[in-house]
């Protein structure tokens, strides 16, 4: 089993690995992976899904966001609060968004609270890697622990990661939320048990 201190030597390689790829792989990426998502019969029948605005070397989902707010899926993104929970606002398109804190894009419309996570059919989350018991590793700031905690057991949460960062196993603490799927662009959607 791993020690918890693991967590940042385990980020840190990640990272590092994600800053390494080329970027017609992270092009490549993207597509496959909105496309995946978009295919997904959860996300296809999904009144509400909840999402994020990739940064830096994450799985880039701009095309993903725009694809489901054509399609007039209600899109929620969060907001950072100072605490570093999250709070979540409507996407109106790319028009929509302005920076917000840690180099985030986050969008303008009112926010919602921090409860309206509860309210997606599918909740798309961030991560660094996952493990086929679905835990996820994240940047250690716990605000998708304490959102995940908020959605209930039958809605689908979905973990974006590149090929190579779903992997045998994490290092988990007891305030870990799991996710119950991981979509990678070359293997696929993979549900957790």
């Amino acid at each position: 089993m791993h020690d918890i201190r693991d967590k940042k030597v385990i980020r840190e390689r990640l990272l590092g690995g994600r800053a390494a790829l080329d970027p017609g792989v992270r092009d490549a990426a993207a597509r496959a992976l909105r496309d995946g998502l978009l295919a997904v019969p959860e996300l296809e029948m999904a009144g509400t899904v909840a999402a994020y605005v990739s940064v830096g070397a994450e799985p880039d989902t701009r095309s993903l966001l725009f694809a489901l707010w054509k399609r007039g899926t209600y899109v929620l993104l969060p907001r950072l609060l100072p605490d570093g929970d999250l709070d979540w606002a409507s996407y109106e398109g790319p028009g929509s968004l302005a920076p917000g804190p840690r180099g985030l894009l986050e969008p303008t419309e009112p926010p919602r609270g921090t409860a309206a996570v509860a309210s997606a059919d599918v909740v798309l989350v961030p991560a660094l890697a996952v493990d086929r018991t679905g835990t996820r590793l994240g940047r250690g700031g716990g605000s998708y622990d304490r959102a995940l905690a908020r959605v209930g057991p039958a809605i689908l949460t979905v973990a974006l990661l590149h090929d190579g960062e779903l992997v045998d196993e994490l290092p988990a603490e007891p305030h870990d939320q799991r996710v119950r799927a991981a979509l990678t662009p070359s293997g696929g959607l993979v549900r957790f048990a």
